[in-house]
């Protein structure tokens, strides 16, 4: 592990150790001009949204929630929040989308909060996913402070 900025492209820095996942992200593609970018892109986010989503289902997390976030923040154009209910589940799902996104080729992500599985956050560019115990999502409230007066915010599954 070392310390590296959560998103080097906006200078903000979380001020956290992080592990990382692999080298390029979904962002990586549109940055570098790939052929049919925006189109490739978008089928890749659709993709990753749809893998994520499964993984959490397959895994039996809890409370998940999807808030869209375009036009809010540069930082993603969705964030997937759920709840595990205990560190070794947290782990487990954040492991399975992890490995379900390197065998299905969607790239690789900046991972935060793998060791203690309190809270684990996944950032594949232009998804952001957390996985929280109940306790630790409770106190930090995610959903209150993104998704306050967001129409688009919905409940999944």
């Amino acid at each position: 592990k070392s310390h590296v900025p959560l998103y080097p492209h906006t200078g903000y820095d979380h001020g956290m150790t992080m592990a990382i996942a692999g080298t390029q992200t979904l962002n990586d593609a549109v940055h570098t001009g790939a052929p049919g970018s925006e189109d490739s892109t978008n089928r890749r986010i659709d993709d990753l949204r749809s893998l994520a989503l499964d993984c959490l289902e397959d895994m039996k997390a809890e409370e998940t929630i999807e808030i869209d976030l375009m036009g809010r923040t540069s930082l993603a154009d969705t964030m997937i929040i759920t709840s595990g209910r205990s560190q070794r589940h947290v782990g487990a799902i954040a492991d399975r989308v992890l490995q379900e996104m390197k065998s299905k080729g969607l790239g690789t992500a900046r991972v935060e909060g793998l060791p203690a599985c309190d809270w684990v956050l996944i950032d594949a560019g232009d998804i952001i996913l957390h996985i929280f115990r109940p306790e630790v999502r409770g106190f930090y409230n995610l959903e209150k402070m993104w998704g306050a007066d967001r129409p688009r915010e919905r409940l999944v599954g």
